[in-house]
């Protein structure tokens, strides 16, 4: 089994070669999260083999793959920790505002996101807004918003720019009861971390990447629940600042983000909204797995 140790390591280290080369073109969450847990383990067990073979260090071996093992768990949290930082005290907004994108309805050409769109006009899903939003350095999210035919169950598709130069897309599924309760179902792989107002009711499934599935999802939590919900009134891009704003007070209010006024000196974050988000960040990134919300 030792001798074929070697091999396995190099299969291992072709393969997250191949899902990084693959997934430059897909984007998709479930292939990063095979490769990270891939990079992790040729980490630990490539360099507990290189460690080995030219005793560079006499212990033995599942000692100091152990040891690689949990050091890379300690080198990628020092890393996401100053990453939160950096992006705590940076200027890019947490909670983005939108505006109508002049150009219209963008979908990327590509299968994957034309089956989605023709889907949602073949189920009587109608476009109602294109909306966009900067994120920093003149890169943006790109939504565009569709209604079914009562305009009871609003689908937003996120069109989400990687920093591999990959398009990932999301989808949040919205419905409103009439008591003004919110019921939302969505499969962002984005950490967020922080709180949401007591009378939402969030379920974020990141591993449901399929729309027709996420949205029936969406329905039998509806119907679990008793809820009749009522149409829009709103359109998309008042509700979706509205809603940005309601975050970021709610947010503040409960501690996870400073007040306004001490955010130039202090960040966006409190100590707990940090560790918050890194928690976050850990389980989504090896779990695909986000907080509960509800």
């Amino acid at each position: 089994m030792q001798a074929a140790l070697p091999y396995v390591i190099i299969t291992a280290i072709v393969v997250s070669l191949v899902l990084m080369k693959v997934n430059l073109r897909l984007g998709s969450p479930l292939l990063s999260i095979l490769d990270r847990w891939l990079r992790w383990l040729v980490f630990a067990f490539g360099g507990a083999q290189v460690c080995t073979e030219f005793k560079l260090i006499d212990r033995p071996y599942w000692v100091i793959a152990v040891v690689l093992f949990v050091g890379w768990f300690l080198i990628e949290t020092l890393y996401n920790w100053l990453a939160i930082s950096a992006h705590s005290l940076s200027s890019l907004p947490l909670f983005p505002r939108y505006s109508v994108n002049a150009t219209g309805e963008e979908w990327p050409v590509q299968p994957r996101f034309l089956r989605d769109r023709e889907w949602l006009r073949a189920e009587g899903f109608r476009q109602v807004q294109a909306l966009k939003a900067e994120i920093g350095g003149g890169v943006y999210l790109r939504v565009s918003v569709y209604h079914d035919a009562q305009a009871e169950v609003r689908v937003q598709v996120t069109f989400i720019p990687q920093g591999n130069g990959a398009l990932a897309v999301c989808h949040a599924i919205t419905s409103v009861a009439a008591d003004g309760s919110r019921y939302l179902t969505d499969n962002l792989h984005v950490p967020f971390g922080g709180f949401y107002p007591e009378n939402w009711f969030v379920e974020r499934a990141p591993w449901c990447r399929a729309l027709p599935k996420l949205i029936a999802r969406h329905h039998a939590r509806l119907q679990r629940a008793g809820v009749t919900p009522v149409p829009f009134t709103t359109e998309p891009l008042a509700d979706f600042n509205a809603v940005q704003r309601e975050l970021d007070q709610v947010n503040t209010e409960l501690g996870f983000l400073h007040p306004q006024g001490k955010r130039e000196d202090l960040g966006k974050f409190t100590h707990e909204g940090r560790y918050r988000l890194w928690k976050e960040i850990w389980m989504l990134n090896y779990l695909g797995r986000s907080a509960r919300y509800e």
